[in-house]
């Protein structure tokens, strides 16, 4: 079925003053293939540049600073070198006319002292993990964090600040914000993680504040047409963490107050990466977006069949996919043309070189071996 004529997913749009092939987001995905010192690799342009094809593209996380990192051969964006490498990736992207956001992430307590020369990472309070973490040789458990001093807070903000600038520098059409999967941001936000007693903790106005203070500094680089965040209400994964204890008022104001601030979008994973779309948590994804006067990006299994019938419903304007974008860097022809897609095997999600990262065809070489070029 050629889907072009009829799909509203797969046809342009304008998002703020951002022209978009179509509304089809790639989602950020961790890939590990930068080098211990957080450069991404020369054929991490052929990678990003291969799946232009996006409406927009959303990088994998990327630390804002040394203290930021969480795991092994993830990218950064504080370094000179880092700042090359990526500049590579947005020109490469660019010469395919498509759109790249660089994504803005500190991962707080889901670290571990072997990314950080045996110091404890830091949190909004010393709760531990459950479970255990990946790092440079193997998985080893949790340890429970070092609370962030107040006085340290705006020097974070700070980094992303900084980060913020040199995603400017690299060349990205803008960044968004990982206010998400339960790394710092969203440790401040939750109560679960957070039990301070100072202004950063208590109530929602509290919780809330050094995750704005991290938006307004952003905007401050960026201006409001090019900055976006992402968000997971319930969400428990990485670290066993438990849900708000009232998820729909405390993302409620958040909202809110990234609506008055007027920023491109919101990202929302809606219910649990990976396992379901389904929650019992309270947590009502189309009221939320109601409460957002920007664009919204909805997340999470997503179908193109679905999408549009969350698009004819008015619940969400672009949508992001993740894993099927590993194996089909033309994702969006094959869902035009309705050609099947490839499945990458898991062993090629994290780590390793380019092999299953930068290598799989286009639909092509598919459609020949099937006999079948009329696409």
């Amino acid at each position: 079925m050629n889907h072009s004529s009829v799909s509203p997913i797969l046809q342009p749009v304008t998002v703020g003053n951002l022209q978009l092939k179509n509304r089809i987001v790639m989602a950020p995905m961790t890939r590990s293939r930068a080098d211990d010192a957080g450069v991404p690799p020369d054929y991490a342009a052929d990678y990003y540049a291969q799946r232009a094809g996006a409406g927009l593209i959303v990088t994998e996380a990327t630390n804002i600073s040394a203290q930021a990192r969480g795991y092994p051969r993830t990218p950064g964006i504080w370094t000179e070198a880092q700042v090359a490498a990526w500049t590579r990736v947005t020109e490469a992207v660019h010469r395919r006319e498509g759109k790249i956001f660089l994504q803005l992430w500190h991962t707080g307590r889901i670290s571990h002292p072997d990314m950080h020369d045996g110091a404890l990472p830091v949190a909004p309070s010393a709760i531990k993990p459950g479970g255990e973490i990946r790092v440079h040789d193997g998985m080893k458990e949790f340890v429970t964090p070092r609370a962030l001093r107040a006085d340290e807070i705006p020097g974070i903000v700070d980094d992303y600040r900084h980060a913020a600038k040199n995603a400017k520098r690299a060349g990205f059409d803008g960044v968004e914000i990982h206010s998400a999967n339960n790394y710092l941001l969203e440790q401040f936000i939750r109560d679960s993680t957070n039990q301070r007693t100072d202004e950063y903790g208590g109530s929602v106005e509290n919780r809330l504040r050094f995750p704005l203070s991290v938006v307004k500094a952003v905007l401050e680089v960026w201006g409001n047409e090019r900055v976006g965040i992402r968000i997971s209400p319930v969400t428990t994964a990485p670290g066993e963490t438990p849900v708000d204890s009232d998820p729909m008022t405390v993302f409620g104001a958040y909202v809110r107050a990234l609506s008055e601030l007027k920023l491109l979008y919101i990202h929302d994973i809606e219910g649990v990466t990976q396992l379901s779309r389904e929650t019992d948590s309270g947590v009502s994804f189309a009221a939320l977006r109601k409460q957002f006067d920007g664009a919204y990006i909805a997340n999470n299994q997503y179908t193109l069949e679905l999408a549009e019938r969350t698009l004819a419903a008015g619940d969400a304007d672009l949508f992001s996919m993740g894993r099927p974008f590993i194996a089909n860097p033309d994702l969006v022809d094959r869902l035009r043309v309705g050609a099947p897609l490839a499945d990458a095997p898991k062993e090629y999600w994290y780590g390793g070189d380019s092999t299953g990262y930068s290598d799989w065809p286009d639909m092509r070489p598919v459609l020949r071996r099937s006999g079948d070029e009329s696409h």
